[in-house]
C-alpha cells in the first residue's frame, strides 16, 4: 500500500512545522465526509458547517494539507469527527461489523465461535471469533505452497511499486511507451521517452528498487512487513491471539512511521489509551480501506483448506484498525487463500470460498460479484477495467471495494495463470502494489507451475524489512515458518 509519503513533512512557511500525515484532525474531516456520503450518512449539516468555517476538502493524494489550521478550525474538526461517526447509516443492517452478526450472514454449515478462549488468563469476549479446530496437514507440500505464495506476493507487490498512485492512463502511457502492453514483464524506463517520464513520473520512493533495471532482492514494504508481523503473532501467541495482543505487537514491534491511513489512526488511538475496537473507529476516516485485506494472507496460509477458519482469524486482526467493508475485504482474501492453500482448489472456487464468508448484501460483495461477472464478459481486460473504474472510481483509490473487486476481476480473468494474474491487478490501476501482492499470493498457490523463475529469479530469495529478526530472511524459510504455525492446533 506504502501510500502517504513521509511521515511529516515541513510546512513551506517561515516557521516549520511537522504535519504528519493521516492524523491531523483538519485533513480527516475531508475524508469521513467522503465515507458518510459512500454508506448514506446524511452529513449534509455538518458539511455546510465545515465550509462556512474555511475548512479543506480530503488532500486527494497526499496525507496531510500543507499548512497546519488553526486552532479553532482544528478543535471543530475534532468535534464534527465524533458528530459524523456517530450519524447512523441506512447500511448497517446489510453490513455489520460485529463478529456475530457477519457469522449469522454465511451460507451452510461452518465453524461455530465459542464463547471463551485463553486470552492471557481472562475470558475472550463473545463478540470475537475463537480459533477454529486444528486440520490435517501435509507438511512437505504444503511447504512448497507457502514458498510460492510468499514469493508469488512479492512479486506482484514489486510489479506494482513502481506505478502506485500513478493515474489509470499514465500507468497505460508508461507500460506502451515501453512495448509491454499488455504487460507481461517488470516496468521499465528504458525506452519510454523523457518526456512521458517528466509527465508521469515512477513512484519516488520505489523506482530506484523496483523497475527491471534496477531490482536486486525484494526491497522493504509494508505489503510484506504485515504478513511478517502477522507470523510473528502467531509464533508468540498461537491462533488464540486477540485482537490486544496484535496492538500490542505493532507498539513492540512496527515503527508508527511504517503505517498508513487506518493503521497509523489506530496505532495513534493505541497510544491515546483506546482499546478495540475503539480503535478503529475513533477518528479513523479509513476504516473501510484496503490495510486490512494485506494482512490477511498469513490467516489463509495458516489454514489451507479451511476457509471459515481463516476468516475468523483474519477479523481478530482485521478489527484492531477497520468495520464494514474493510474487514470483509481481509475475511474475503483469508478465506480465498485458505482454500487455495489446501492445494485442490481452482481459482474460481476459491473466489467462491472468499464470496463466501463476506456479507451477501454489502457493498464489498456486490463489488466482487459484479467484477467476476465481468471478466468473463470480456476477453480485453483493459476494457474489464475501464468498467470497474467507471462504475466504482467514486471511492478512493485506497479503498477497499474497488481494489478487492479489482483483485477478482484480475484472478477471474487470469484463470489461475501466474503471470497473468499478476500484470492484469497492476495494469487495473488504484492500489497497484498491494492488488498486485494479494494477486500474486493467491494465484501461486492455484497455478500449477507456480511462480515462473522469469519473475523469482531477481528477488534473490532475498527480503529487505525493518520489521526485527527479518532482514535479509529467504522466502524458503519464510515458507517452513509459516508451515509450523499451519500445523500448530
Amino acid at each position: 500500500m506504502s501510500s502517504g509519503g513521509p511521515a511529516s513533512s515541513p510546512d513551506s512557511g517561515p516557521a516549520e512545522s511537522v504535519r504528519l500525515t493521516w492524523v491531523q484532525p483538519e485533513d480527516l474531516v475531508g475524508h469521513e465526509l467522503r465515507q458518510a456520503a459512500e454508506d448514506g450518512r446524511d452529513a449534509e449539516p455538518l458539511l455546510r458547517v465545515w465550509l462556512a468555517a474555511g475548512g479543506p476538502p480530503a488532500p486527494d493524494r497526499a496525507g496531510a494539507s500543507r499548512a497546519p489550521a488553526p486552532p479553532e478550525l482544528r478543535a471543530l474538526a475534532s468535534r464534527l469527527l465524533d458528530e459524523l461517526v456517530a450519524l447512523p447509516s441506512p447500511l448497517s443492517p446489510d453490513e455489520p461489523t460485529r463478529w456475530p452478526d457477519i457469522r449469522a450472514t454465511w451460507p451452510g454449515p461452518t465453524v461455530q465461535p465459542a464463547d471463551t478462549a485463553p486470552d492471557h488468563g481472562g475470558p475472550r469476549r463473545p463478540d470475537h471469533p475463537a480459533p477454529a479446530r486444528p486440520t490435517r496437514r501435509r507438511p512437505a507440500a504444503l511447504v512448497g505452497r507457502l514458498e510460492a505464495a510468499w514469493t508469488g506476493r512479492a512479486v506482484g507487490c514489486l510489479l506494482g511499486k513502481p506505478v502506485e498512485k500513478l493515474p489509470l492512463h499514465a500507468i497505460r502511457a508508461l507500460g506502451r511507451a515501453a512495448g509491454n502492453w499488455p504487460p507481461d514483464d517488470w516496468f521499465t524506463a528504458r525506452g519510454v521517452p523523457a518526456e512521458l517520464l517528466a509527465a508521469h513520473p515512477w513512484n519516488r520512493r520505489s523506482a530506484a528498487t523496483s523497475l527491471a533495471e534496477n531490482i536486486d532482492g525484494m526491497p522493504e514494504d509494508d505489503d510484506l512487513n504485515h504478513p511478517l508481523l502477522g507470523l510473528r503473532l502467531l509464533q508468540r501467541h498461537g491462533k488464540a491471539f486477540t485482537t490486544a495482543d496484535l496492538g500490542r505487537l505493532w507498539l513492540d514491534e512496527l515503527p508508527a512511521g511504517r503505517t498508513f491511513t487506518a493503521e497509523r489512526l489506530a496505532y495513534r488511538n493505541l497510544l491515546q489509551g483506546l482499546e478495540p475496537p475503539a480503535t478503529a473507529t475513533h477518528h479513523n476516516p479509513f476504516r473501510e480501506w484496503i490495510g486490512a485485506l494485506i494482512r490477511a494472507d498469513v490467516h489463509g496460509w495458516t489454514h489451507p483448506g479451511d476457509p471459515a477458519a481463516a476468516a475468523a482469524q483474519a477479523y481478530r486482526d482485521a478489527a484492531l484498525t477497520h468495520t464494514g467493508n474493510g474487514l470483509y475485504a481481509a475475511l474475503f482474501a483469508a478465506a480465498a487463500i485458505a482454500e487455495a492453500a489446501g492445494g485442490r482448489a481452482d481459482v474460481h472456487t476459491a473466489l467462491r470460498a472468499g464470496l463466501a464468508v463476506v456479507p451477501p448484501r454489502s457493498r464489498l460483495a456486490e463489488a466482487v460479484r459484479h467484477a467476476v461477472d465481468t471478466a468473463h464478459r470480456y476477453a480485453d481486460f483493459d476494457r474489464v477495467v475501464d468498467h470497474l473504474h467507471e462504475r466504482y472510481g467514486r471511492y478512493h483509490w485506497v479503498h477497499a471495494v474497488p481494489n478487492t473487486a479489482l483483485i477478482a476481476a484480475a484472478l477471474t480473468h487470469a484463470d489461475g495463470d501466474f503471470t497473468h494474474s499478476v500484470c492484469r491487478a497492476v495494469s487495473g490501476g488504484w492500489d497497484t502494489d498491494s492488488n498486485g501482492a494479494t494477486a500474486g499470493s493467491l494465484a501461486a498457490l492455484v497455478d500449477p507451475d507456480g511462480v515462473p523463475h522469469r519473475w523469482s529469479a531477481p528477488l534473490k530469495n532475498r527480503l529487505a524489512t525493518t520489521v526485527p529478526g527479518f532482514d535479509g530472511i529467504g522466502f524458503d524459510t519464510l515458507a517452513q515458518l509459516t508451515a509450523q504455525e499451519a500445523a500448530r492446533p
